[in-house]
């Protein structure tokens, strides 16, 4: 006689969070260095649901770096009250992550691959701000904005972005749809905004730097093209500092925008 024993089926859940990126060594768990948001993330998530859980992030951030949407994926077999689960995790998360939501999709559902666009916003002061320091980059040169929009919307016209990613990464490509590239300025202010369906590693930081050179009168539009046509990251500008980059929002097809 024969007996099947009943294996409970794990449900999959995203779970929508934010995060100030100064005290952590980016999101992505490393076996040696523990302080990273995703370690932070599964240690509270794992005590609240009082098992051992892993859980599968939208994409990557740097050192440093902040995030006012990000969105993980995990499994867990039982009931989970969402609105629930929110309020524990806020309760034991250190101050600086942030959950908003607690959402469950289908088994199929995928954190990183189904995400179909991601923002970002490069935040740069003009003026000595204390308030500012860790979140907001200062640069006090006078930039041609107008000439950095200019070069931003050259952007538009290719999809191989080599000559902006890290050297050394793993990517088994350089192509990215980019889909919104602006400059915004205010007296103190400048915000760079650009949504992609996916991002290079120090993609951002790299356009932002080679633009800032545009906007000093270092390089030409002519040059922005041919750097980008080199495929070359020694030809493109600086890495701007972690601080002053946020992802700001990540889409799904099936998840609704809930930012305010």
């Amino acid at each position: 006689r024969r007996t099947t024993d009943f294996i409970p089926h794990p449900l999959r859940y995203f779970i929508e969070f934010a995060y100030n990126g100064t005290h952590y060594h980016g999101w992505q768990g490393q076996p040696d260095t523990p302080k990273t948001v995703q370690h932070a993330l599964e240690q509270n998530l794992s005590m609240v649901l009082r098992t051992t859980l892993a859980v599968v992030g939208a994409g990557r951030t740097d050192a440093g770096v902040h995030a006012r949407q990000q969105f993980a994926h995990f499994d867990f077999v039982g009931e989970i009250l969402p609105h629930e689960l929110v309020y524990k995790l806020n309760a034991c998360l250190p101050k600086d992550i942030a959950v908003r939501n607690v959402i469950p999709v289908h088994e199929g559902a995928h954190a990183r691959f189904d995400a179909r666009r991601r923002t970002y916003e490069y935040h740069i002061h003009k003026r000595k701000d204390p308030f500012l320091e860790q979140l907001s980059f200062q640069y006090m040169h006078r930039l041609n904005v107008a000439a950095m929009n200019q070069a931003a919307q050259l952007l538009f016209n290719y999809n191989d972005f080599e000559c902006f990613s890290k050297v050394k990464t793993d990517v088994g490509t350089f192509i990215c749809q980019i889909f919104k590239a602006e400059w915004t300025e205010t007296a103190y202010h400048l915000v760079f905004t650009i949504s992609a369906d996916r991002f290079l590693r120090n993609m951002v930081r790299a356009i932002v730097g080679t633009l800032i050179d545009v906007g000093l009168g270092k390089k030409t539009l002519a040059d922005v093209t041919r750097i980008i046509e080199s495929k070359d990251r020694n030809q493109a500008g600086f890495s701007v500092p972690a601080q002053g980059l946020y992802l700001t929002k990540i889409e799904y097809d099936y998840i609704p925008d809930t930012q305010d």
